[in-house]
C-alpha cells in the first residue's frame, strides 16, 4: 500500500510540475492559439465559398473544421509536452529524477498525465470560440468533448514520450515529430470528409489514430447545429468504437513509452 501511495505521489509530482510551468507561461499560451485562429478563420474563411455544397449545403465549412482545429490543439501541445522530456535531458534536471528513489514508471506516467492536462486546457481554450462560428452547445456536450479531447491527449502525450524516451536532442525530437504530425493531422479528416477518398488515403486514414479523435469531436460538437441526417453522412463509425479504438491505441503507446524511459540510463 505504501509502494502505491509513494508511485502516485510521484505522478501527482510530475504532472503538478507541468501544469504549473504552462499556466506561469501566458506568452505560451497566447502563441499557441494563433495556429488555430489562423487555420479557423483564414484558411476556413478562404475555402468556405467553395464548400458550399458541404453535407448538401447544411453546413458552413468553418463549423465542420472546428472539431478538427480542436482536435489539432490538443494534438500539437500534447505531443509537444513531451519535448520537456528532451529538454531536461540537456539541462540535467531528468538525471536529477532519474537517481531519486523513485520508480521511473512513475516519472514517464506522470509525464503522460502532465502533458494530457496542458492539452486538455488548450482545447478548452479554442472551445470558446464555437458561439463565433454559431456552433450551440449544451453542458452535456462540453463534459463529453472534455473526455473525448482528454482521451486524445493521452494517447498522443504517449506517442511524443515513446519517441522523446530516446532522443538527445531537440533538433532530433522536432525533425521526427513534424514529419509525424502533419501527415496525422491532414489524414484525420479536419480539413476534409473521408468518405470517398482514393483508397490509399482511406488506408492511411485507417491506422492513423487521430482520426479517432476527430470523428467523435465532430460529431459531439455538431449534434446542436446541424440535422442528425446530415451529420450522420460525414459521421466514419458510432462514438463508442471511435474511443475504444483511441484507447487502443493509447495502450499501445504508452506500454512501450513506459519501458523505454524506465531504461533509461
Amino acid at each position: 500500500m505504501k509502494e502505491i501511495i509513494h508511485l502516485l505521489k510521484t505522478v501527482y509530482t510530475i504532472w503538478s510540475r507541468d501544469v504549473i510551468r504552462f499556466s506561469r507561461d501566458r506568452a505560451r499560451i497566447l502563441a499557441s492559439l494563433g495556429q488555430p485562429l489562423l487555420f479557423l478563420f483564414v484558411f476556413g474563411g478562404g475555402l468556405a465559398p467553395a464548400m458550399t455544397s458541404l453535407a448538401g449545403g447544411n453546413l458552413d465549412f468553418q463549423q465542420f473544421m472546428f472539431p478538427g482545429i480542436l482536435a489539432m490543439a490538443v494534438l500539437f501541445t500534447s505531443i509537444f509536452s513531451a519535448v520537456s522530456i528532451v529538454w531536461d535531458r540537456e539541462f540535467g534536471f531528468l538525471k536529477e529524477v532519474m537517481v531519486a528513489p523513485v520508480r521511473r514508471t512513475a516519472v514517464a506516467l506522470g509525464k503522460v498525465a502532465g502533458g494530457s492536462t496542458v492539452a486538455l486546457f488548450q482545447g478548452m481554450l479554442v472551445l470558446l470560440l464555437a458561439p463565433l462560428l454559431g456552433i450551440r452547445m449544451t453542458a452535456a456536450q462540453v463534459l463529453v468533448l472534455m473526455g473525448l479531447m482528454l482521451l486524445l491527449a493521452g494517447v498522443m502525450t504517449s506517442l511524443g514520450i515513446l519517441i522523446a524516451a530516446r532522443q538527445r536532442t531537440m533538433e532530433g525530437f522536432h525533425v521526427i515529430m513534424n514529419f509525424l504530425m502533419l501527415p496525422m493531422f491532414f489524414l484525420s479528416g479536419a480539413f476534409f470528409p473521408l468518405n470517398g477518398v482514393p483508397l490509399w488515403m482511406e488506408l492511411l486514414a485507417k491506422i492513423n489514430p487521430v482520426t479517432y479523435g476527430v470523428d467523435p469531436l465532430r460529431q459531439v460538437v455538431l449534434r446542436e447545429s446541424v440535422p442528425a441526417q446530415f451529420l450522420s453522412v460525414l459521421a466514419l463509425h458510432p462514438i463508442a468504437t471511435d474511443v475504444a479504438l483511441m484507447a487502443g491505441f493509447g495502450l499501445v503507446f504508452i506500454i512501450p513509452a513506459v519501458w523505454l524511459f524506465s531504461r533509461q540510463g
